[in-house]
């Protein structure tokens, strides 16, 4: 029988899928193509639904970020703050966030395992516990961690369809 735990691995895991289909073997010319001056690039969008995943989940998790932790921020090298995730990025930050193909996945790769390892220890009574009092309602682990879930799989889907465009007009 499946727990709640399980489920969440299984959706977790569908993103990283996406992420891989979406980089793998691109080069950086690609991975920072923009369809327009405004739209974010490929790089762009695998680094913020990492950041994300990575800022929320050592927050409910009460653990240091992978980012800074095991010194991906440094390896990016990228003009940001440690504490930026890209939330209400512009153009002209979309545009700072450049990474080959394997600096980014590997920066999702460590930051999924860290998630699943926190997930793997949940039981369906820590779901319940508040984590957010800014929301009305709270927001508790259960909603938070959905959130990331939807968040990053439409990131990911942006992703993966930019890298069909790139492909197509090549």
């Amino acid at each position: 029988m499946a727990t709640s735990a399980d489920v969440l691995v299984d959706a977790y895991e569908r993103i990283r899928e996406v992420v891989h289909e979406a980089a793998d073997g691109l080069d950086e010319q690609a991975l920072t193509y923009r369809i327009d001056p405004g739209a974010n690039s490929i790089a762009w969008l695998i680094w913020h639904l990492t950041r994300v995943q990575d800022d929320h989940v050592a927050d409910v998790a009460g653990t240091e970020q992978v980012w800074t932790a095991q010194g991906w921020y440094d390896r990016f090298a990228l003009p940001i703050g440690k504490d930026a995730t890209g939330y209400g990025d512009g153009p002209a930050d979309v545009a700072r966030i450049q990474a080959p193909a394997d600096l980014l996945t590997g920066y999702y790769d460590a930051v999924h395992e860290q998630t699943l390892h926190y997930l793997r220890g949940l039981t369906d009574a820590d779901l319940d516990r508040v984590v957010d009092t800014f929301w009305t309602p709270p927001v508790t682990l259960g909603v938070r961690l959905v959130s990331v879930i939807g968040d990053d799989l439409q990131h990911a889907g942006q992703a993966a369809y930019l890298r069909g465009v790139i492909q197509r007009t090549r």
